[in-house]
């Protein structure tokens, strides 16, 4: 392949989804980040933020421009890009935007390179740039922004990523109140040991969120999102969060839960009608607070990271 620019969309993507605690995420059909990917003469990478959200313009501290390297230095290419972000999901909101800016680098990257890697091969890179993001290597967020669908991560070393069926219509409200979390941060505030008892509730969920995904079987999913170990800790940096978790089901939510470490809520529902009912039930929890917020509707996506 011999051209010079590729245009690339990167979805946003809820992870945790109750019990899977770095093992089990969901792409969305928008938000997403869109980047434009092109060869340079300078053989370097060279960042360009047009989308408003202050972007670190060092390639060693920009997750996309570390993402990106590890890709170069393992293909043993010399070639330099220039990474120009045109749309970007707002870092800290809880849906992959770190993921999505990483995913887009080296899908496009090996485009322009003519594919050398397989998809699959893409993953570690990306995982590269989102260690920078939260300290820590967890791919339930670049799994599905790369592959789509709905992904669970059985095991990372060696990595092993595996699709989940799901009923196709199963939507997700999400809710993104105006201030940032970051993953590094909220990660420290889990324990680092859980008591056996507790173990064994988030397997159970786990297990059964699967089961019922697999299924169709939206009580046995509704049962089971609940995370026993990393949610109890982190709602603190939520106001109400029990009480807006209780308005959403009332409201018909199937599942209510943090998107990833937050402060951005998911609800699963059925259908996008109720989707949209019970996201503008959890957008009155943050506006009747004085919390600006914006709110996504969308089916889980089939599609991952893709070439537009």
């Amino acid at each position: 392949m011999d051209h010079r620019e590729v245009k690339i969309y990167g979805p946003a993507t809820v992870s945790n989804v109750g019990p899977g605690f770095d093992l089990l995420g969901f792409a969305l059909e928008s938000p997403g980040d869109e980047m434009i990917i092109r060869r340079n003469d300078s053989g370097k990478l060279v960042l360009i933020d047009e989308s408003g959200c202050n972007l670190p313009l060092d390639p060693a501290k920009n997750v996309a421009a570390v993402a990106a390297a590890s890709l170069l230095e393992e293909v043993a290419s010399g070639e330099g890009f220039e990474l120009r972000f045109t749309r970007k999901i707002n870092p800290g909101s809880g849906v992959g935007s770190s993921a999505a800016s990483c995913v887009a680098a080296v899908v496009g990257i090996n485009e322009l390179l003519g594919n050398p890697l397989n998809t699959m091969a893409l993953i570690p890179h990306a995982l590269a740039g989102e260690r920078i993001a939260s300290g820590a290597t967890h791919a339930d967020n670049i799994a599905p922004a790369m592959l789509g669908g709905i992904t669970l991560i059985r095991g990372y070393d060696p990595l092993d990523i595996k699709h989940i069926p799901y009923p196709k219509d199963l939507w997700c409200a999400v809710v993104h109140p105006e201030y940032e979390v970051k993953t590094v941060e909220s990660r420290k505030l889990i324990p680092e040991q859980v008591p056996l008892k507790t173990a064994l509730t988030q397997c159970g969920n786990l297990a059964g969120l699967v089961a019922g995904l697999a299924t169709g079987d939206y009580s046995l999913i509704s049962r089971s999102v609940s995370d026993a170990f990393a949610e109890p800790y982190r709602t603190g940096q939520l106001p109400g969060f029990d009480e807006l978790k209780q308005h959403a089901i009332e409201a018909g939510s199937i599942g209510t839960g943090l998107s990833g470490s937050g402060p951005s809520v998911f609800s699963l529902c059925r259908g996008g009608d109720m989707a949209a009912s019970v996201g503008r039930c959890m957008q009155e929890h943050f506006t009747g607070r004085g919390i600006r917020n914006d709110l996504y509707i969308s089916r889980i996506s089939e599609a991952g990271c893709k070439i537009i």
